[in-house]
């Protein structure tokens, strides 16, 4: 293990219930259901002990970094119980096929279970988890991070299955070959398989990796569960704590909802109640919410977060358990900024998801004033 840094902090079973609660909020619909994963973890907690999380720019430039991860559709994650040890597994392969180990994990995206994975993964090999992400969200696509829009070689890969049949890619083009050849591998797979890619150093890291996002899940969460204990509005909270705003608030009235190329895509139909009485929103998705329409004119696009929320407690609500008659608020997040580049809009702006519309960035800063705030300063 490497040594300590005063700015390490442990992720707990309560901290992780926060973590889950804000990756799943984060998760705009998408990156798996937080749940299983949390279970799971919560199981290794018991076990082995809490999970070390370490602050970006404490880790050594020459110090080896993997992405893990889950990858396929949130459907298939939640009725197909992951076995909980792919991502090892497809560690353990890079790592053979390298010839170099790991010193650090850092999630592939904040969303949804794919917070959770790398803390299984952590506790299951003793390594520590970077504090931040490649998305600060949850994308479908895999090139659709900012170590690949960055230009962290994404190859070699390792993809693993629950029966620990694994898969090395040494080379490929680019990231988006990878996502295709990958995307139909996982397919064969079940739908769902443990990623661990790219492998990269210290310094790759730093340099375009989306800091403190595990510590804005959890703020996020202890803002949710303190606003219940308090009986304030957690969606309320959820918004300061986020620098986001109300999208509008309303039932589901329709899901249009179907498996495509590997993907979870469709439609949601909301209609307006309380203050939105009489108008109308659909919102479009592929695994994740891309574009919010209300009344027909757009209101909110990637790479912007478009975030399903119950309304009354705030629990968020992923693409998967989209039922008639939930009733939601449906909220704006503001996306990194290292999203808003002209360089990232091409992999994350709606042109790359087919939408001819042109980018209208939300107001606010992405966190807030708040994400600077760091446990254990």
């Amino acid at each position: 293990m490497t040594s300590m840094n005063a700015r390490d902090w442990w992720v707990d079973a309560d901290a992780l219930e926060s973590i889950a609660i804000g990756a799943g909020i984060l998760g705009t619909g998408g990156g798996g259901n937080p749940y299983n994963g949390k279970l799971q973890v919560r199981h290794l907690i018991e076990k082995h002990g809490p999970v070390r999380i370490v602050v970006p720019d404490a880790v050594p430039d020459d110090a080896v970094v993997v992405s893990v991860g889950g990858m396929g559709a949130p459907t298939v994650s939640i009725e197909r119980i992951p076995r909980g040890d792919e991502s090892v597994v497809a560690l353990r392969a890079l790592e053979r096929f390298q010839g170099r180990q790991a010193d650090f994990l850092v999630p592939g995206e904040i969303g949804g279970s794919n917070s959770m994975r790398p803390m299984s993964v952590s506790l299951l090999t003793g390594l520590s988890v970077i504090d931040g992400d490649a998305m600060g969200r949850a994308f479908p696509e895999l090139q659709m991070d900012t170590f690949s829009i960055y230009g962290v070689p994404v190859a070699p890969a390792a993809l693993a299955d629950p029966h620990h049949n694994a898969v090395v890619w040494q080379k490929v083009r680019d990231p988006l070959t990878l996502e295709r050849q990958a995307r139909a591998v996982t397919i064969q797979m079940g739908g769902s398989a443990g990623f661990a890619f790219p492998m990269m150093s210290g310094a790759e890291l730093k340099r375009t990796v989306i800091p403190m996002t595990m510590t804005f899940a959890r703020q996020i969460g202890d803002a949710v569960r303190e606003a219940r204990r308090m009986h304030r509005d957690p969606v309320a909270e959820v918004i300061t704590r986020c620098g986001g705003k109300k999208l509008f608030a309303g039932k589901i009235v329709d899901v249009e909802r179907r498996m495509s190329a590997g993907f979870a895509r469709g439609t949601i139909a909301l209609e307006g109640l309380s203050d939105y009485r009489s108008q109308r929103m659909t919102i479009d998705f592929q695994n994740e919410n891309l574009i919010a329409r209300l009344d027909g004119d757009v209101v909110a696009l990637v790479p912007d977060l478009i975030c399903l929320v119950d309304r009354d407690t705030a629990a968020p609500v992923t693409t998967e358990v989209l039922r008639y008659g939930l009733r939601v608020a449906v909220l704006g997040i503001p996306a990194p900024a290292i999203l808003k580049t002209p360089l990232a809009l091409q992999s994350v702006g709606p042109a790359a998801f087919g939408y001819n519309e042109p980018y209208r960035a939300l107001s606010g800063t992405y966190g807030g004033d708040h994400l600077a705030e760091q446990p254990g300063v």
